[in-house]
Parts: C-alpha cells; structure tokens; sequence
C-alpha cells in the first residue's frame, strides 16, 4: 500500500469516527453534504478512485461539525506509519 492510500484511509477511518461519535449513519451524513450514500462508504473505507478534493473535505467536516483540520492533522504515529518521520 503507498503513501496515498495510507493517508486516505486515515482519513476515512477519522471520519467514520466522527460520523459515529456524531450518532450518523452514511445516509444522514450523505445528505447532509450532498454525496451519496455509496461516495461516504468509498471515502471512508479509503477506496475513492480519485483524489478527494479539498473542498469535499470541508463539506464533510462541516457536515460532522468539526474543524476541517481534524481530518487532515497526523498524529505522530500516523507521521511514521505514512514514513513522514
């Protein structure tokens, strides 16, 4: 698995999480940001075919009442996990 894949299924994985934490299933969260429910299920499992763009993360951070920069920040595990450090 390569960088990229690495990097979009942690950030898939963190908004699986904060869609839980959230109490959302796929389908509120797809509405809520005007995906489909089939799109947020690719995201979050990180098999998006193509680069997700930033403003799509935004949207789903806005949809999750969470700062974008949730899903975008490493911690440092994940830093060396994605070989950053």
């Amino acid at each position: 698995m390569d960088q990229k894949d690495m990097l979009y299924k942690l950030i898939g994985a963190r908004i699986r999480y904060y869609r839980t934490l959230n109490g959302l299933n796929q389908r509120e969260l797809a509405k809520r940001v005007h995906l489909s429910e089939s799109a947020i299920g690719r995201i979050e499992r990180g098999d998006y075919n193509e680069s997700i763009s930033l403003s799509t993360l935004v949207d789903i951070a806005n949809g999750l009442k969470i700062d974008v920069q949730r899903l975008l920040t490493m911690d440092e595990d994940e830093e060396r996990l994605l070989g950053w450090k």
